[in-house]
């Protein structure tokens, strides 16, 4: 099968190029956010060229030379880059091959007689003494150079090459010894502080030298603007020494300095100002944090049926649940701040505007400047530098949009632009609100019957790229404005939004699953690591915990129950792992009485997507004050791993985040816009919060890479709201688990079941 990059882009040279220093170049779509992926992808080219891997540099991904893989998103990178980078190394490992085959036929040497090993061709050993008579030993090896030619870069990729078994004779670095750790380029520099994020970058100018900018604006979508404060602004602005220009234009104001001390002087003063009411006028719709699953639902809505597979019921009905979940919105909360750079050259009748950013999509980003400032894609080239990491749809692309639009102000220098602390929390995307309710029926033993499952929440999706109009923040908010794009959701081919994993993984009759998107957004929302995933799993996997505990069965057991069959193999498989390193007990060996006060232990599990990578986490933690996370245990089969550090390090990073978004995390909005805009307001796990983690890793040679980046997600949130109920007795179905939540999930337990309060 072709993967789908190489559709678009199936010539060699648009994944590979070979150096006059003879090492090779492998470009690639998905940019490096700090997950790694760039040594991924470097092993992958390595492993199919039999080629050192400390000889391969992954190139910066540049429209103007990278090919096109559109968002960098949904732990796909290895699964699309990763297979059409493997198509591309084995083609050409394959040419050579045959290239020296050809070489040598007049001495009947075949196809399946040449090796590679170490980046070179060879004879075959045994007719190694013959050969060496007749032409010396060093015809009977040759290098990628001497066998490619100008033609062969411009070949079709013939996927068949990375699908086909490798030659007998090959060597394979990775396992002809115990294997070596080949490590990172880039971990070292970033450790000592040497490596070039973004934000060290300085551009030297045609004519003058770098300058940097900042856009101020609302802090809602709409909003009026106060002339006489935004008159009385600018004018003292003007007047200050080292303010080049001050822009206005609709709802924006855009200053630029000369440095950027005198920026960050202004910066404090107007976002003082802003939160006093000055500058502009704003009125937003807020729903009320205690009950969002209300405002969700009374809403104008879309409403579709995700999955039905209903059937006439088998088996007598012993009970019924129904539970209700929700999450509040959710901030990025990126700790390194968005930060991009922009230049326009060029003639006035035909500028040229290059842009570099740490955007997840740059081709997507590419579009959508090209339509905000009117002019075509060809006239714009975004490269890739990498930023402190993302995971979603923060702010990297709206501050390249201003980096644009102020850099139009001053043609041929370039202008750097950093958001502050207060304009990273205040305007990024926030992920969107959501509610789960999920009615399931069970028989006498607790055979799952019936299993309908109901979202309501927002699309998690308004990336640039997409539309007929720019889905870049500025945009909105100029004095010509474009319309605001509305949020919507990914196709269910590739995973879905609100929808994500909102389809149970186990064997149930009756499965039904209805999502409603909200067509309201009075806050911008879009995609968030994991998108709807967390909030869906932590629905499923609390309602199989509360069903397994109403039966007095294991949840262990409860679950690997209802995953039979050869097709639910590797979901057990990753169950029992994980509670074999957690020392999970089918009949545990403490009992409530004698464990320490507080302790508790969950388990949880998911398919990422349903058709992603199976993870499964255990979660000991103690109930005090408020929830200390004690030990985390991850099971993940993520098929075919490449590179087994970077694999552990993204399922670590994803249970930790999750673990802070389900402990700590809930956006706070006002009708002036978010308010949280500080880590005082808006606190995530911190080191000392941090458990103990430990990772396993299934065999998975025989099957295909899945990504690693957001499976643990759900299943770590699940694990810790099973948990909280072992500790306490009492299921929380509110994120984050605050002590200000749990005290209300312990009053509606006692409204509820009075005889145990």
């Amino acid at each position: 099968m072709t993967p789908e990059s190489l559709k678009a882009q199936p010539l060699l040279r648009h994944w590979l190029a070979l150096t006059s220093e003879e090492r090779v170049q492998a470009f690639s779509g998905k940019v490096d956010l700090g997950q790694g992926i760039s040594h991924a992808l470097r092993l992958i080219v390595a492993e199919e060229l039999r080629w050192p891997a400390e000889q391969i540099d992954m190139v910066p991904a540049s429209t103007l030379f990278s090919p096109d893989e559109a968002v960098t998103s949904g732990s796909l990178s290895v699964q699309h880059s990763g297979s059409a980078l493997r198509c591309a190394a084995a083609h050409w490992r394959e040419a050579c091959r045959r290239a020296m085959a050809e070489r040598l036929a007049g001495l009947g040497v075949t196809l399946q007689d040449v090796r590679c090993e170490g980046g070179q061709f060879h004879a075959p050993a045994h007719l190694a003494n013959e050969l060496a008579n007749d032409l010396g030993h060093a015809a009977l090896q040759a290098s990628y150079a001497s066998l490619s030619h100008a033609a062969l870069w411009d070949s079709v990729i013939e996927p068949a090459h990375a699908q086909a078994a490798h030659a007998a004779l090959d060597l394979h670095p990775r396992t002809a010894e115990p294997n070596p750790i080949v490590l990172r380029p880039d971990v070292a520099a970033k450790v000592f502080g040497e490596f070039e994020y973004i934000h060290d970058r300085v551009m030297p100018g045609v004519s003058h030298p770098m300058c940097h900018g900042m856009v101020f604006r609302p802090g809602t979508l709409s909003a009026e603007v106060i002339e006489h404060d935004m008159q009385a602004l600018a004018t003292r602005l003007m007047a200050m020494s080292g303010v080049l220009q001050v822009v206005r234009d609709g709802v924006l104001l855009g200053v630029l300095t000369e440095s950027e001390r005198v920026l960050g002087e202004i910066a404090q003063h107007i976002e003082a100002g802003a939160e006093q009411g000055q500058y502009w006028r704003c009125d937003a719709q807020v729903p009320d944090p205690l009950d969002l699953p209300h405002w969700l639902k009374t809403q104008p809505l879309d409403s579709t049926v995700v999955a039905d597979t209903s059937a006439p019921t088998q088996g007598t009905v012993h009970q019924r649940i129904s539970a209700e979940f929700q999450r509040p919105f959710v901030q990025h909360a990126s700790i390194g701040l968005c930060c991009a750079l922009a230049q326009w050259t060029g003639q006035p009748s035909a500028p040229q505007l290059e842009v570099w950013s740490h955007s997840q999509g740059i081709y997507n980003l590419r579009r959508d400047l090209a339509l905000a400032f009117d002019v075509t894609t060809a006239q714009v080239q975004v490269s890739h530098v990498e930023g402190a990491g993302c995971y979603g749809h923060n702010g990297a692309d709206d501050v390249a949009w201003d980096a644009a639009w102020l850099a139009r102000q001053v043609p041929g220098r370039p202008v750097r632009v950093q958001w502050t602390r207060q304009a990273e929390l205040g305007h990024a995307p926030l992920a969107p609100a959501m509610a789960v309710r999920i009615d399931a029926a069970v028989t006498q033993d607790g055979q799952l019957l019936e299993w309908t499952q109901t979202v309501w929440g927002q699309g998690h999706g308004t990336r640039p790229g997409r539309g007929q109009t720019p889905a870049l923040l500025g945009a909105w908010q100029t004095a010509h404005p474009a319309p605001i794009t509305l949020a919507v959701n990914a196709a269910m081919a590739v995973g879905g939004g609100s929808e994500r994993n909102a389809q149970a993984p186990y064997d149930v009759a009756a499965l039904k699953v209805i999502n409603h998107r909200v067509l309201n957004m009075p806050f911008r929302v879009s995609a968030m690591r994991a998108l709807g995933a967390p909030v869906n799993v932590l629905a499923a996997e609390s309602v199989m915990d509360e069903l397994a505990h109403g039966l007095s069965q294991d949840p262990l057991t409860y679950r690997l129950a209802h995953l039979q069959g050869e097709q639910h193999m590797r979901a057990r498989a990753v169950l029992q792992k994980v509670a074999d390193m957690a020392g999970w007990s089918l009949t545990p060996t403490t009992t409530h009485t004698d464990r320490p006060e507080g302790w508790g232990r969950g388990l949880a599990y998911a398919r990422y997507k349903n058709t992603g990578a199976f993870c499964a986490v255990v979660v000991e933690l103690v109930v005090a004050d408020k929830v200390k996370l004690q030990h985390l245990w991850i099971a993940a089969d993520l098929g075919h791993v490449v590179d087994a550090d970077g694999a552990i390090h993204q399922l670590e990073g994803g249970a930790l985040q999750a673990a802070s978004w389900a402990l700590c995390e809930a956006a706070q909005l006002s009708p002036q816009g978010i308010t949280s805009k500080d880590w005082t307001r808006y606190p995530i796990l911190k080191f000392s919060d941090m458990p103990e983690v430990s990772v396993a890793l299934m065999p998975g040679a025989d099957h295909a890479s899945l990504g690693a980046g957001e499976c643990s997600s759900g299943p770590t949130c699940a694990a810790i709201a099973n948990a909280i109920f072992d500790a306490m007795g009492v299921r929380v179905r509110s994120m984050p688990f605050t002590p200000e939540n749990l005290m209300r999930a312990i009053d509606n337990d006692a409204t509820i079941n009075p005889s145990t309060s």
